[in-house]
């Protein structure tokens, strides 16, 4: 290799390097500037009001409609049944006669009593008669004792004639009493034949709501013939769990939904709250009592029952999707007043109804992010795209 060629590499050697040396500076200003503008983005956010108004705390329980009261139609006495005017969904008015049993063994009955009644009356007044007669001997006796004709012998007979003359008529009484009394106790039991819907309470008319037995059937003492119940008002049935027993109490306004009228809201109130919890379920019964003038509510319907359990008139309220946590914390994002950052605030909630929660706090305002909070820090830089459309309002 020539001199002069050897004399020319080092300078070479040297551009290269500076050459390098100066790329790496160039690269690692563009890195630095490409991550400073990436630390920079804004995300992008949704947003919503922060409201003060009146909050309420729900809750909807299921449960099924009951009769308000049921009567039992059932004979006190055996017999067959000879006829039944009413039918299921027939309204019946209280003291009509619902069931009329086989009458003729009893008025045989009402007939022997009255046979021994009258036997017994006229022993009664052969008993006086001979006592009228006997009174009489006595007196004469004791003239004519008085008169030394008569003797103590003769005089002592007739007292003891009169005595049991006196027992006679004393027996013959009590006969009298026992006929009649046998005799008004079959025509109870024949009054019993005829069976008549004599409920108590204020109700003066209800309904058929069931038929156990048909005409020609025999049937025993206390056995069930029909079913009267009372539907206006009716009862509703509720079961609740010890998170919300303490939060009722009698009186309380609850409002019902149906599946055979889904468009039409029932009111009601609680009228009843068991004082035990059943072991199987840890839940208590709670009767509540629905108005029903046109019976359009049946028995056995199930319902729902929206009632509210709290209510605060005044309250902070943000969207429950608002909330968000960091670590231990929950809290939310609360909008800077220019729209460009945000802040985030730890909170405590309360009540919490549907898609909405309390803040028990009264000096928030503004708005607060709704959606993308996995993307923000106290402090982080946001924007809003379309404000008008995104935001949420409560």
């Amino acid at each position: 290799m020539s001199s002069e060629k050897k004399s020319k590499l080092p300078l070479i050697l040297l551009a290269v390097a500076g050459l390098g040396i100066l790329g790496f500076f160039i690269f690692k200003s563009s890195s630095e500037d490409e991550e400073e503008s990436r630390g920079e983005r804004a995300a992008a956010v949704a947003v919503a009001p922060i409201e003060h108004r009146p909050i309420e705390l729900r809750r909807v329980f299921s449960g099924a409609l009951e009769a308000h009261s049921k009567f039992v139609v059932a004979p006190k006495v055996a017999g067959r049944v000879k006829d039944i005017p009413v039918d299921i969904s027939d309204v019946v008015q209280r003291g009509d006669t619902v069931v009329m049993l086989d009458a003729a063994e009893f008025d045989q009955a009402v007939r022997q009593a009255e046979a021994d009644l009258a036997v017994a009356e006229a022993n009664l007044a052969e008993a006086k008669s001979s006592l009228e007669i006997t009174l009489r001997a006595d007196l004469r006796t004791t003239t004519l004792r008085e008169r030394g004709i008569a003797s103590e012998t003769e005089y002592d007979n007739v007292q003891a004639e009169l005595l049991a003359r006196q027992a006679q008529v004393k027996v013959a009484e009590a006969q009298v009493i026992r006929a009649e009394s046998s005799l008004e106790s079959a025509r109870i039991r024949l009054s019993y034949t005829s069976i008549t819907a004599d409920w108590s309470g204020d109700e003066d008319r209800r309904v058929v709501a069931e038929r156990y037995v048909d005409e020609g059937e025999t049937v025993s003492a206390n056995e069930p013939l029909l079913m009267i119940v009372e539907l206006d008002p009716i009862t509703a049935v509720i079961y609740v769990t010890e998170r919300d027993y303490g939060s009722l109490q009698p009186g309380q306004v609850a409002r019902f939904s149906t599946d055979a009228f889904p468009n039409t809201v029932f009111e009601g109130q609680i009228d009843r709250i068991s004082p035990i919890f059943r072991e199987n379920s840890r839940q208590a019964r709670v009767e509540l009592s629905l108005s029903n003038p046109d019976h359009s509510l049946k028995p056995g319907m199930f319902v729902r029952a929206n009632i509210t359990l709290d209510r605060v008139e005044e309250a902070t309220v943000i969207p429950y999707a608002a909330l968000a946590r960091r670590g231990s914390d929950t809290g939310t994002f609360i909008v800077s007043e220019d729209s460009k950052t945000v802040r985030w605030h730890k909170v405590k909630t309360g009540i919490r109804s549907e898609d909405t929660v309390q803040i028990l706090e009264a000096d928030l305002d503004g708005r607060v992010v709704v959606l993308g909070q996995h993307l923000l820090d106290d402090g982080s830089t946001i924007t809003i795209p379309d404000d008008s459309t995104l935001s949420i309002e409560l």
